[in-house]
């Protein structure tokens, strides 16, 4: 399955975020290292092929070697991530400095290389409607591929996951997959891996009309 992973520093709203797209009741505090545990979810309405959401740690300036070390389970969440939506509080007056840590972090832990989503959270706490305006616009001047967004705005959130599942559907191919009627057990992970389009049933089995990874093509015609 295609697994995201939130990043970014602490407080930038990722369990906000993590709550909204996934419909999870994950904890949500205004304090450091609220998120010591790694949560996993899939995107709601799911996706398909199904898109896998976690949250990690949030990121502090100097963070110590030994921290680092110390959360490693959950920061080994954005090695195994396809792709990191890096979140961003755009309120925040050191917002740039906080960029800069969560880049640092990142390429400290091995991910530097793991492709990136700008996610500019909080737009809405900037100040009025013209200030908002104004800020999203310098935003996208400057990083025209991010996403300037409120947590809090359920059409913002919707753009997002509309991101997210578009990024992994970028490698989809459509094809046949026939699963004969003795290994219908196949049939829960092709509906759960799979965008399934069509369903032909014969005397042997069924073929599904799917668009899926080509690697996960093969694997299920060798099952």
């Amino acid at each position: 399955m295609s697994r995201a992973a939130l990043v970014g520093y602490t407080n930038a709203g990722k369990s906000t975020l993590m709550r909204a797209l996934t419909g999870s009741e994950v904890y949500v505090a205004d304090k450091l290292f609220a998120t010591l545990d790694t949560t996993v979810r899939p995107l709601v309405p799911e996706a398909r092929p199904r898109v896998l959401l976690s949250d990690t740690v949030g990121f502090i300036d100097k963070l110590p070697h030994g921290l680092v070390a110390s959360f490693k389970s959950t920061l080994d969440e954005a090695l195994e991530a396809g792709l990191l939506a890096q979140v961003v509080d755009a309120s925040d007056p050191n917002w740039e400095r906080q960029l800069e840590v969560t880049t640092e972090v990142l390429a400290e832990i091995g991910a530097g290389d793991v492709p990136r989503l700008l996610v500019f959270n909080k737009i809405d706490n900037v100040g009025g409607i013209e200030d908002e305006a104004r800020a999203t616009q310098a935003l996208l001047a400057r990083w025209p591929d991010a996403v300037v967004m409120s947590a809090r705005r359920p059409a913002d959130v919707a753009a997002l996951r509309e991101r997210l599942v578009a990024f992994f559907a970028r490698d989809l191919v459509e094809g046949e997959v026939h699963v004969p009627y003795d290994k219908q057990r196949l049939r829960g992970e092709i509906f759960a891996a799979c965008e399934v389009l069509a369903e032909r049933y014969d005397d042997h089995g069924v073929t599904f009309n799917v668009r899926a990874h080509p690697a996960l093509l093969d694997r299920l015609r060798a099952a």
